[in-house]
């Protein structure tokens, strides 16, 4: 069953379009690939899937729901979260603090009123699913560090730990192992496969072909807008379509 169907969505800006009629569905429970060059159009699809833009013509189905146009914060309230290419963390709060923003989605209260201690009941509840989280991204013992002075893998984890506080059904995720070493990679690795088997789903934009292939079960490859291969990461990694235009260039 699919769980996010993107059908026949096109979005321009001004003259240019930077996706041109895309179509694909990711079934539920699988870790799909959404890969090609630079400027391809696969950060576009993920603004349009997590409501920072709205399609141009053509619709985005979550469980069966359009969901094309919806705000953000709405998008989110239904189980799709988006992590992004560069870590976006508070670095002068707490790992803790830091995951209690993830919180406030489901407990429909103010993060800062939760920081604070304004609101105790919620406060309470939001701490226990934090803690509960963080355990199971190893991140516990870290828990009154400052983010800043986190590493870059588990800066990385702890972004991820603020989307799963959020209880998610469908991840997005933006290049999670951008500028990481290969121990690093690994790490991330085994934290993504976990929270996938954990039941999210997830969608992986990311140029590290060793990761994709590691991780993904199927692959969708964007090229100037538009789709130009579906399928196993085996028959996608010798289409000659796609070594063409991406894969000779990635290591």
């Amino acid at each position: 069953m699919a769980i996010l169907d993107v059908k026949n969505v096109t979005k321009q800006f001004g003259g240019l379009t930077a996706l041109d009629d895309v179509s694909f569905q990711v079934e539920q429970g699988e870790i799909r690939g959404l890969i090609g060059p630079n400027g391809a159009g696969k950060s576009t699809m993920f603004k349009n899937i997590a409501g920072f833009q709205a399609p141009t013509s053509g619709n985005i189905v979550y469980q069966g729901e359009n969901i094309d146009g919806k705000k953000p914060h709405v998008i989110a309230e239904k189980g799709v979260v988006r992590t992004f290419q560069e870590t976006t963390l508070f670095q002068e709060l707490t790992v803790f603090e830091n995951a209690l923003v993830g919180s406030h989605i489901k407990a429909r209260t103010n993060v800062f009123s939760a920081i604070l201690g304004l609101d105790k009941l919620k406060q309470k509840a939001a701490a226990e699913k934090v803690t509960e989280v963080l355990e199971f991204m190893g991140l516990v013992d870290r828990k009154d560090q400052l983010a800043s002075e986190l590493p870059l893998g588990s800066q990385r984890a702890l972004g991820m730990t603020i989307a799963l506080v959020s209880e998610p059904k469908l991840m997005l995720m933006d290049e999670p192992f951008a500028g990481m070493n290969g121990e690093e990679t690994g790490y991330m690795m085994d934290l993504t496969r976990k929270v996938h088997e954990s039941g999210v789903t997830i969608v992986l934009v990311e140029h590290d072909m060793k990761a994709v292939m590691g991780l993904c079960s199927f692959l969708t490859v964007l090229n100037f807008g538009q789709v130009l291969a579906q399928g196993k990461p085996e028959d996608v990694r010798n289409d000659e379509k796609v070594i063409e235009a991406y894969l000779s260039g990635v290591k």
